[in-house]
């Protein structure tokens, strides 16, 4: 791949070593591309890992476990010895560095995938209105296609592409949750906030070493944390991210570690920004001092969680960057809008997105609900969740291919949260599991570029599809059906077919077919058989009362991430007697139900 001394060459270029990034370097080489990707971090994986969000969220149903996401899971749990479902935020809670691990184990596997760390871009090279390639401090690297997976939009700036920064107001496109105009919330917080995670270990005889305090330190931002979160177990707030090994992530929104002060800063000099960073990080640092200073020393750092950084910020218990959750958004040639993933009129999915010939262009899906984060300040949107399995969830929606391709130049695909979407509607897309899905797909569609010698805008849709369904290693659905495992014999013919001719696609998310026998993803912990009593107590809502209870809780609640189990459990009736094989989860208070049958009674 290296041309003279200082220019590399490659035919696909990624930039920014993220969650999207990551998936994107990883399947343009999987498809043959010579691909290079640069990191500005040791470790690849963005919010999945550097950024410490190690507690995903979305695309946890059985159904939209597929693609790089469902293989990331899987080699969680072969990885993980005490399993994933430790938190009450997510059935996916893990250790950052074996996640790291992974990706880092995946790239080292592709020969044609040359991964360099510890670089910024500094300038993108343009031969008119196509990118050709990216200076850094050190090299240049020129490329056929470039994809643009920095954690805030950076090379789309660099290269002067059209992008959006902030709201948008009803006028634009309508959306029923955007401000009529500028408001005291638009103006506070142009962008939702970033987080700096830090985590917390629990210590024995309470030996926690003291957590200093930083210059900007101000408990009474504080006061309040937990208000509301004291349920079964003391202080269950801090489950809300419990990792292996007695650890708690802390990304806490309520009079929490959410930071948003001088937003814009992010995006206006190299020096405004590093000004950002050191006030997010010293306001976690002051957030975690809160919580010792409340809870004794019995919580303190967990000091060896992420490598030490020399000369920047985080390393040690703070992640290695904050987790963004809002960058610079392109203009590309579609704009998702909030409409986009809100559910049919009366149904339980969005409408999947079709292109001028009536075909869907559909590339990723997603099911998070629109989630806003501004410190303290409530946003309401339009909601999008629903009761399955026994618990709320997100409503479904797929993403369009040209979201991700810019309107005004060639040469350049997007692979993070810097997609065309609204600023509303990144609520919802900004999501772990669905960016891996656009890397993904960007990084497959960069491949199939190099194959054909076009251009992202001339390459057919349904040439990306079908390399994403039939890709040798990890197929990834583009459909969200509820009820079709990727396992299924009829999984490939029914993603198709709805691609084909989406009018057909049922509002309910559930295909006709026959069942199939059941391939679950085990979190890991050893399944356990319960005896108890079954209790509906609403629509998706069930308790089991154990008929020998486990020390002081005789009961929880039941869920599932499995559409037979699903039906099962809304075919139980309350008082009858069931057994079930399934994982306890006591952050949660929940039972996750693997197996389940009635008990025979005389």
């Amino acid at each position: 791949m290296r041309g003279d001394e200082n220019c590399l060459q490659a035919d696909v270029l990624v930039v920014g070593g993220g969650t999207g990034g990551t998936a994107a370097a990883i399947q343009a080489a999987r498809r043959g591309a010579k691909t290079i990707l640069v990191s500005e971090f040791p470790w690849l994986g963005g919010m999945l890992t550097a950024a410490g969000v190690s507690a995903p969220d979305g695309n946890e149903l059985a159904a939209f476990q597929t693609g790089i996401w469902g293989a990331f899971l899987r080699e969680l749990h072969d990885r993980q010895p005490h399993g994933l479902d430790h938190a009450w935020v997510s059935f996916f809670t893990y250790e950052p560095r074996i996640g790291a691990a992974i990706f880092a184990d995946w790239v080292r596997q592709l020969p044609n995938l040359h991964w360099i760390s510890y670089q910024i871009p500094l300038e993108v090279k343009k031969q008119g209105d196509r990118i050709v390639g990216v200076r850094f401090a050190d090299f240049t690297v020129d490329a056929t296609l470039t994809l643009d997976g920095t954690e805030l939009g950076d090379l789309l700036a660099l290269a002067e592409v059209s992008y959006r920064w902030g709201w948008e107001w009803k006028t634009e496109w309508g959306e029923p949750s955007a401000p009529v105009q500028a408001n005291e919330l638009t103006n506070q917080f142009p962008v939702q906030a970033p987080t700096w995670i830090v985590v917390l270990q629990e210590f024995e005889a309470d030996e926690a070493p003291e957590i200093l305090a930083p210059p900007t330190d101000n408990p009474d931002r504080f006061i309040g944390t937990w208000e509301g979160y004291a349920g079964y177990e003391e202080l269950s707030f801090f489950n809300y991210g419990r990792l292996p090994g007695n650890r708690f992530m802390l990304n806490w929104p309520h009079h929490g570690n959410d930071y948003g002060v001088g937003l814009n800063r992010l995006i206006q000099s190299e020096s405004k920004r590093r000004e950002f960073l050191q006030e997010a990080y010293w306001h976690s640092q002051s957030f975690a001092r809160f919580l010792q200073t409340q809870l004794g020393r019995r919580y303190g750092l967990a000091e060896t969680l992420f490598p030490q950084q020399v000369d920047r910020l985080g390393g040690g218990a703070f992640a290695l960057h904050p987790y963004y959750r809002e960058s610079r958004r392109l203009r590309g040639l579609v704009t998702v809008r909030e409409q986009d993933i809100l559910p049919l009129p009366g149904g339980r999915v969005a409408r999947l997105p079709i292109d001028e010939q009536g075909r869907s262009e559909a590339i990723a899906l997603g099911n998070y609900a629109n989630d806003h984060h501004y410190p303290d300040v409530a946003f309401s949107v339009q909601p999008k969740s629903i009761r399955w399995g026994g618990r709320y969830t997100g409503t479904p929606f797929a993403l369009p291919y040209r979201c991700l391709i810019p309107a005004d130049v060639d040469g350049l695909l997007v692979c993070e949260k810097n997609s065309s979407v609204s600023h509303v509607a990144n609520g919802a897309t900004r999501l772990q599991p669905i960016v891996l899905g656009m890397g993904q797909a960007a990084g497959m569609a960069a491949a199939l570029c190099v194959e054909y010698g076009c251009q992202p805008r001339d390459l057919p849709v349904e040439m990306v599809q079908a390399a994403l369904l039939e890709d040798p290693i990890a197929p990834m659905a583009i459909v969200p059906l509820f009820n079709l495992l990727p396992h299924h014999p009829d999984w490939l013919p029914w993603q198709c077919y709805y691609l084909n001719d989406p009018s057909t696609y049922p509002a309910d998310g559930y295909c006709s077919l026959a069942t199939s026998p059941r391939q679950t993803i085990s979190m890991g912990q050893t399944t356990q058989a319960f005896v108890g009593i079954f209790e509906r107590r609403g629509e998706q809502d069930y308790r089991f009362t154990l008929t020998e209870p486990i020390a002081a809780h005789p009961s929880f609640s039941l869920v599932t991430l499995d559409p037979d189990i699903d039906r099962s459990l809304q075919g139980c009736i309350t008082g009858e007697l069931i057994r079930v094989l399934g994982k306890l989860n006591r952050s949660g208070n929940w039972l996750l139900v693997d197996y389940l049958w009635k008990e025979q009674t005389q």
